[in-house]
């Protein structure tokens, strides 16, 4: 028995991987974003395919799906999950400073992939970095969300940011 809030917690308050078998398999999906900000000079280079290691944003995208595959690998208490479907969307930010990067990880299973979409995310920006390190080493990463999900015990959640935007934009 976990404690309450803490399902990576047993009564005795050891860590334990999270017993997931005895769940229906549902839909779910997960959608994270991130953000990369650089000079300007170097945006331009990225998005006008002139930077020294080639297409950026090619790479960035195969490195963030390679990393939601692998995230069982990463973070010790992940389930290994059969990934149905993984989008990977990288836009310049609307204030024109960075770029943003979105992965939509979606599996059919007894658990969630919020962390294989914040994983995608994370992967992608850091090799976003690595491409272009060299022209600029002050790049900053962050943040990174979970911006909402689907599926599984707990129904539909949205980040309360989220919210906040489509709430005044109803309005």
């Amino acid at each position: 028995m976990s404690q309450p809030g803490l399902s990576h917690l047993n009564a005795a308050g050891q860590v334990h991987m999270v017993e997931v078998g005895d769940r229906p398999a549902s839909d779910r999906r997960a959608v994270a974003e991130g953000c990369i900000t650089m000079a300007p000079e170097v945006l331009a280079l990225v998005l006008e395919g002139r930077a020294a290691k080639g297409d950026v944003l090619a790479v960035a995208r195969v490195a963030a799906i390679q990393g939601a595959k692998r995230t069982w690998e990463l973070i010790p208490l992940c389930h290994p999950i059969a990934l149905t479907g993984l989008e990977v969307r990288i836009e310049p930010m609307a204030d024109g400073r960075g770029l943003r990067l979105e992965a939509s990880a979606r599996t059919t299973g007894a658990t969630g992939v919020e962390m294989e979409a914040l994983t995608a995310v994370q992967v992608g920006l850091l090799t976003l970095y690595d491409m272009v390190k060299s022209a600029d080493p002050a790049m900053t990463i962050g943040p990174v969300r979970l911006l909402r999900k689907e599926g599984g015990r707990r129904g539909p959640w949205e980040h309360p940011a989220v919210r906040g935007l489509a709430e005044a934009s109803d309005g």
